[in-house]
């Protein structure tokens, strides 16, 4: 693989202490230190400090400087790092942006995207941008003759940079950040665009997802680690040790308390944490590794959510499991009363139709199936975003035969994800769970056969509904009533997939 050469190598001392200060690219203006932390900017052959910047929270990313990779046959190596923060209080999430050389001297981005990461360049070519007035959430926009949904505009501030940028915003001083995803067409036509609107005018990037393996990365953390153990820090509840694995973790649950805890400021210092009653008990234990559809994942979290149809007293419930792979990212397996599922976010979104009664995706028409308000109860493991009891979602769910499809809404972002149906069967076996298989069984499930020995038994059953009608038949004349419609538990569950709180969903 080719590294990036820049046609014209500069260092200089640092203006603060001296220490030598290189840029590697043309295009950078700013770097920090490494030595005294401090910020400079180029001024023609000498270098300017401007102030000091923060110090960087340890995300224990794989990424670090000095890495480097390879897209669409050029190499590039990641130069710079910048660490901004979104939302506010219990809402408030983190996410780090890399920026990186190219062979030809060019600048791009490498960054976290619910939980999977995004590869975007500088452009020019999407005509004007409109004020970020203009683009509430869910807003479908035309922008160089693409369609896109807006899914995310919220103030976001840089908390943290390291290594020469091609631009540094002023530290703790929120802007704008929107997020448009292209609207419709296959996997592979999926876009992601982001307007900043730090700058006057903003700057635009255009991206795609991407796969680490598929980058052909060197230079990781995770190669030249001596120890596989991960972080570990005293629960701040009582006291028993937390081990966090994933590097991307942004929430965690004590195992001895199931205390969940914020990680998104890192684990120094003082942590956020709440206190959890009623513990819930997974069906499939966190740390089992299944095979699903050809890859072998392994449970790290688990969730416990509530629904509730808008126009419905009654609340429903179901359960989901945060999976992991190394080179395949997150996925979430979905167990709901009618059934389980597998998903995983998309990087385009859906093109909604129908005031929100079809949704096209990937060639294909959905079907509006539910739509109800979610909320999180319970929550054991880890969680790539900064999860917390009581978080709470506008959801909408679609189906096309096995294929499914899901919106998760707040007022600042929207989440897609799409997946498929599963047989409780695979479920079981992919976990090694056959002898509970019963335990798996939902309602989508094809009956027992019961053979002609059963018929007298079905014969039987079919009278006592008939019987049943008459008699409701007769309630019914005689003016009685009956309340709640019941339609909480006939849900067609696509999963929650983070949704607002998937943490990095910018760029």
């Amino acid at each position: 693989m080719s590294e990036p050469t820049a046609q014209r190598f500069y260092r200089a001392p640092c203006p603060a202490c001296g220490a030598p200060v290189e840029f590697k690219s043309a295009q950078s203006t700013h770097a920090v230190c490494a030595y005294c932390q401090s910020t400079v900017v180029r001024e023609g052959e000498v270098l300017k400090r401007i102030g000091k910047m923060a110090e960087l929270f340890d995300d224990h990313s794989l990424l670090q400087l000095g890495a480097s990779g390879q897209i669409d046959g050029q190499g590039f190596t990641l130069v710079g790092r910048l660490q901004y923060a979104y939302g506010e209080g219990d809402e408030r999430g983190t996410w780090t942006e890399w920026h990186a050389l190219q062979t030809d001297g060019s600048s791009a981005y490498l960054s976290e995207d619910n939980g999977a990461y995004v590869y975007s360049r500088p452009v020019s070519s999407t005509g004007a941008v409109p004020p970020a007035s203009e683009l509430p959430v869910g807003h479908s926009v035309a922008l160089g003759g693409q369609r896109y949904v807006v899914s995310s505009n919220q103030p976001v501030t840089l908390i943290a940079a390291q290594g020469e940028l091609p631009k540094l915003p002023p530290l703790g001083q929120p802007f704008t950040v929107v997020e448009v995803r292209s609207e419709g067409g296959d996997e592979a036509s999926q876009r992601v665009l982001s307007f900043d609107y730090g700058s006057a005018p903003p700057a635009v990037t255009l991206g795609r997802g991407v796969v680490l393996a598929d980058l052909n990365m060197s230079g990781l953390k995770a190669e030249s680690a001596k120890e596989g153990s991960g972080r570990q820090f005293a629960c701040p509840n009582c006291g028993s040790p937390v081990t966090v694995k994933l590097a991307e973790s942004k929430a965690i649950t004590c195992p001895q308390c199931h205390t969940l805890i914020d990680l998104s400021k890192g684990i120094g210092g003082e942590l956020r944490h709440a206190v959890q009653d009623e513990p819930v008990r997974p069906l499939i234990a966190l740390g089992s590794v299944g095979q699903l559809n050809g890859i072998h994942w392994q449970v790290v979290g688990f969730q416990h959510r509530l629904g509730q149809s808008p126009d419905d007293d009654e609340s429903f419930g179901w359960t989901e499991y945060l999976l992991y792979n190394a080179k395949h990212g997150f996925a979430f397996l979905v167990d709901a009363e009618d059934g389980w599922s597998l998903v995983r976010p998309t990087t385009g979104a859906p093109k909604v139709t129908g005031n929100g009664a079809k949704a096209e995706y990937a060639g294909a028409t959905y079907s509006r199936t539910w739509s109800y308000n979610a909320e999180t109860s319970y929550v054991l493991g880890e969680f790539y975003w900064p999860v917390r009891r009581g978080q709470k979602t506008f959801n909408r769910d679609y189906a096309v035969g096995e294929r499914l499809l899901s919106l998760e809404q707040t007022g600042s972002e929207q989440t897609w994800s799409a997946g498929a149906k599963l047989d409780f069967n695979q479920v079981a076996r992919a976990f090694k769970l056959q002898d509970k298989a019963a335990l798996f069984r939902r309602q989508d499930a094809a009956p027992v056969s019961l053979g002609d020995a059963g018929s007298t038994l079905i014969k039987i059953i079919v009278v006592m509904m008939l019987v049943l009608a008459g008699m409701w038949l007769l309630a019914a004349m005689f003016g009685a009533s009956s309340s709640g419609s019941g339609s909480g538990w006939g849900r067609s569950s696509g999963g929650s997939f983070g949704g607002y709180s998937s943490g990095g969903g910018h760029k």
